[in-house]
């Protein structure tokens, strides 16, 4: 898919490029360095989406795993940088850096020269060669013991991360290969995260971000977690910083390195111009918001959601993703939350549950399934449908960081219609952003605004929904590309275009501020349904009723 602005380049102005890589596809976006302007965009879909049932050769997979081929990252660089480009009408020759942004914790086993090992033919059916996508939970018993072992020897690093260890992330992953697959582990000379493979790939050399180091691989004070503490995990595991995982460490807006000939008959971009350090999607998308002060937090609203903020504040916030110094802006904490499942969430529902006569009144009025049921719950009062969801199809991550936990909705009758759900399970998702939120500032650490981005902003209701729930002023990117412009942007700052991010910032973000205000009755109708959430919260998710841990473990032994 090719997209073009009214606005192209008539003039060899300087320009930039960012790739976003997504869950399911890969964007690029070609930026104007003098003011931002995006000026053309093109998206890859990956060949093998997410494997999340089988390889590609048919070998099943348990529950709980998403996995992704690599190659399919190298396809969005031959084909959707040149198509951005041609849909902007730049030449070539006025590019002068490229940037990317990954999902993360998106991570994978290579060799010592970066070949991933589900590319060598012996393991093209051993499911651990592949990359684990960041939505690969089938690692929490491994995280589970990172946690506690963590907390007996009172292993400093661990309030950093709210006082829990995601089986999101690198070590917990690392341990499960370890452990499920010990030739694989031995075999592995590099663990990595995609977000670096792709840089080595465009620069040919490996250098690793700070983001991912500091809140996907526990990288505190200048230090991963002992030697000693990973022997205590596992024996074999002993040495895994040391011989897969350290490395140099590029800061955010650094040069990785110029462009490879062989990236640049890939990509259609001048050989030697600038590789920008690699980034995570939601991180590079706060200064493409124009957020640079402390206490603004981005929502980067997809698939999943996750919450990104810079403060002048260090704080221990329970169930955070992370807090790392300069981790999104040089000089400021930052910090991370986050929701595993938001837009996944609807998606399963129009899959799941819509009726036949609803997809075909859809098509009949031109809307597509959101849009129609969208439509449908927009007519109602707050309360009106009677129910209450906890958002957790696809576990918590904040503040519970449990991946075990699933999805619960209260209130259910035989009088209950497809948009009742629909929108229970909008709210429910706004109710998890405002549990975010309360943890941040009961910690100490204020949020003075909120800013959303990423695809779901073109639900109208849904981001009144969030206003009205969380009682705040929401401001909304003024762009369809927050992540790949943010890592245009950071481009420009390896470049040299800007002096830093917080300029290019002030530059080329942008945000549109109070487009969404709440209303003060439906916020307090809403006030009575999210106690009702807390309620159910607290009691699935913090030990009162384990039945979710019991009905996986039932599952688990079900599938074997």
């Amino acid at each position: 898919m090719v997209n073009a602005v009214e606005e192209t380049a008539d003039s060899p102005e300087p320009c930039v490029v960012g790739v976003d890589y997504g869950t399911l596809s890969g964007r690029a976006v070609v930026v104007r360095v003098r003011d931002g302007a995006e000026l053309g965009s093109a998206e890859h879909v990956y060949a093998h989406a997410v494997l999340d049932r089988a390889l590609p050769d048919g070998t099943r997979l348990p529950p709980d795993w998403a996995l992704q081929v690599p190659t399919d990252y190298l396809d969005v660089l031959r084909h959707a940088v040149p198509a951005a480009l041609e849909a902007a009408g730049v030449r070539p020759e006025q590019v002068i850096g490229i940037g990317t942004d990954f999902t993360a914790c998106t991570v994978l086993p290579v060799l010592a020269d970066g070949t991933p090992l589900c590319d060598l033919p012996e393991y093209a059916g051993r499911p651990h060669a592949y990359v684990k996508l960041w939505k690969h939970h089938a690692a929490q018993a491994q995280a589970d013991r990172i946690t506690v072992l963590a907390a007996e020897r009172k292993e400093p690093w661990l309030a950093r991360y709210g006082g829990k260890i995601s089986s999101e992330w690198e070590f917990a992953k690392a341990l499960q290969l370890l452990e499920e697959d010990p030739e694989l582990y031995a075999r592995t000379e590099r663990w990595l995260e995609a977000a670096d493979w792709i840089v080595w790939r465009l620069c040919g050399s490996y250098l690793r971000n700070a983001c991912t180091a500091g809140y996907k691989g526990q990288y505190q004070d200048g230090s991963y977690p002992s030697r000693e503490y990973l022997s205590a995990l596992n024996p074999a595991f002993a040495d895994f910083v040391t011989d897969k995982l350290e490395h140099p460490i590029g800061q955010l807006g650094d040069l990785a390195g110029t462009l490879t000939a062989e990236a640049a008959a890939w990509t259609g971009l001048p050989e030697g111009i600038a590789v920008c350090v690699g980034n995570v999607d939601a991180h590079v998308t706060a200064p493409a918001a124009g957020a640079v002060d402390p206490g603004q937090m981005v929502a980067i609203m997809g698939t999943s959601t996750c919450h990104v903020m810079s403060s002048d504040q260090q704080g221990t916030v329970p169930g955070m993703c992370g807090v790392v110094d300069g981790g999104i802006l040089p000089g400021l904490w930052g910090y991370e939350a986050g929701q595993s499942g938001v837009g996944d969430i609807f998606g399963w529902f129009i899959r799941t549950s819509l009726p036949a006569a609803y997809a075909e009144e859809a098509a009949a009025l031109g809307r597509d399934p959101h849009e129609h049921l969208t439509a449908l719950a927009a007519g109602q009062a707050v309360g009106e449908h009677g129910l209450i969801a906890l958002d957790w199809h696809s576990g918590n991550r904040s503040v519970l960081v449990d991946h075990d936990l699933s999805g619960v909705v209260v209130g259910l009758t035989l009088s209950t219609r497809p948009e009742d759900v629909y929108r229970a399970l909008l709210e429910a998702t706004a109710f998890g952003t405002r549990t975010i939120i309360e943890a941040f500032e009961t910690s100490g650490v204020p949020v003075e605004e909120l800013i959303i981005a990423g695809g779901l902003t073109k639900n109208a209701l849904l981001m009144q929904i969030y206003a009205d729930v969380t009682r705040r002023p929401l401001g909304v990117i003024a762009s369809t590309q927050g992540p790949a412009l943010g890592a245009a942007m950071h481009a420009a700052v390896a470049a040299g275009a800007y002096a830093d991010i917080q300029a290019a910032a002030r530059t080329m973000g942008k945000a549109d501020r109070g487009v969404y205000l709440p209303d003060p009755q439906r916020a307090a109708a809403y006030d009575r349904l999210y106690a009702e959430y807390q309620l159910l919260h607290d009691y699935f998710g913090r030990g009162t009723n384990d039945v979710m841990h019991r009905l996986r473990h039932i599952r688990a032994e079900a599938s074997a």
